[in-house]
């Protein structure tokens, strides 16, 4: 006998990618923990948060620091991805993907999840594209 999993709302689901995506909270609320996926979120923000922290420590030319603080920015733009498409899925799809829920509708909560994950996505993608761009081009001999 199979037992069917307990329904999954939608707002939550967002929400924890919005605060602990990156650590993968919202696929461990979706799919358990035996999800590959939601292990694989861990050690990209652990070797992220080193690179910052190093950068903290020994000063934006550390070349280390530089390197491994773009792991940190990439996982959040892509949990944030992540939780936009979790939120614009059709409202169909997630009753038949994660249980129909009493929430599983679109409401406020929903909403303003979407607009902080854009809005922290679009700025960890352009900060990272950016910092990553200014460092190949200091690294570049100029002569």
């Amino acid at each position: 006998m199979t037992a069917t999993p307990a329904p999954r709302s939608r707002a939550v689901a967002i929400w924890l990618a919005v605060v602990a995506g990156t650590f993968g909270a919202h696929r461990f609320y979706l799919h358990g923990t035996r999800d590959v996926i939601a292990w694989l979120h861990i050690p990209p923000t652990l070797v992220g948060a080193y690179g910052w922290w190093r950068m903290r420590e020994f000063g934006v030319d550390d070349a280390r620091g530089s390197l491994l603080v773009l792991c940190l920015g990439a996982t959040v733009a892509l949990t944030m991805l992540q939780a936009i498409v979790a939120g614009l899925t059709s409202d169909e799809r997630w009753a038949e993907r994660y249980g129909a829920a009493s929430d599983h509708r679109r409401g406020w909560p929903v909403v303003l999840a979407l607009i902080v994950a854009l809005a922290v996505g679009a700025g960890a993608t352009m900060a990272t594209i950016a910092f990553a761009a200014q460092r190949y081009f200091e690294s570049r001999d100029v002569r």
